[in-house]
């Protein structure tokens, strides 16, 4: 690996103004990276909290600092790694130079690395660790848009992988709003076993509502909101990852946290540096 002592390390995420868990990721990788001491500095900016995009422009010292190296946490390149990040941080291209002299170098996000067929196989090993993988359905989650084509990309490129392992006996990529439909798992798959792996950079009103909402592990008015039960605000706050298999129309289901949310962020952020470093 890698060690850089004085280039800085920016995580550039989309946070959220009413989700207080869509953060926690990012600034948990980022303060284990600190932890490591490979870069001179660490910090995290955000879309939609504090410290902002434009923020960051301002977070590093040109003088001790000559370059940062910037890690969009996203699971797919996308509107926000091909429009916004760039537009809030004035960035040129890959290599952008500041009038001050720092250097500024974009990677590639997260989602892109090759390790994410690693996590997604390890996540759905822990969540369904005794369901045989033959009779077993794997289901790649990611949100689907009309903003970019490519925010689809990532969770099809990953299902492809996985099946050409041959591990289980289906392998789908299924979206909450662009065909194939994750509310439609029930047609899409005839497996006793579905294991479900949202492709999100953190837990959230996705995660903890919409999706379990999709595929009928929760009736509407239970996810956690206004006018919950005290048992659906367990549920959002976490519990509905733990009660592991659902069991619907006879057949078992299990529901994984976000895969952002696993440790092994961490090095595909490092590696995304690295990488970019060699360039």
């Amino acid at each position: 690996m890698t060690r850089m002592r004085d280039p800085a390390l920016l995580i550039v995420a989309h946070g959220s103004t009413v989700n207080p868990d869509s953060s926690a990721p990012t600034l948990a990788h980022a303060a284990e990276i600190r932890r490591r001491k490979i870069f001179g500095e660490v910090e995290c900016a955000f879309w939609k909290e504090e410290p902002s995009l434009r923020d960051a422009l301002l977070l590093f010292d040109p003088e001790s600092i000559r370059e940062v190296y910037v890690v969009p946490n996203f699971i797919s390149e996308g509107y926000f790694t091909q429009i916004v990040v760039p537009r809030e941080l004035e960035l040129d291209g890959q290599i952008t130079k500041r009038s001050n002299g720092q250097i500024w170098k974009c990677c590639e996000p997260v989602g892109n690395h090759p390790l994410m067929t690693e996590l997604l196989l390890k996540r759905a090993r822990e969540v369904a660790s005794d369901a045989a993988p033959a009779e077993t359905s794997l289901l790649i989650v990611a949100h689907g848009t009309d903003l970019n084509e490519n925010s689809a990309v990532a969770a099809k490129r990953e299902a492809e992988k996985i099946r050409a392992l041959g591990k289980y006996a289906a392998v789908l990529n299924v979206y909450m709003e662009e065909a194939p439909l994750v509310s439609d798992w029930r047609n899409l798959t005839d497996t006793p076993h579905v294991v479900v792996v949202p492709f999100f950079i953190s837990d959230g009103l996705h995660s903890y509502e919409d999706i379990p909402k999709l595929l009928g592990m929760v009736a509407d008015g239970d996810g956690g909101g206004p006018g919950s039960t005290p048992a659906a605000t367990a549920l959002a706050h976490g519990e509905i990852f733990r009660q592991n298999p659902y069991s619907i129309e006879g057949r078992s289901l299990f529901y994984a946290p976000s895969i952002g949310t696993d440790p092994g962020l961490v090095d595909i952020i490092i590696q995304q540096a690295n990488a970019a470093a060699k360039q």
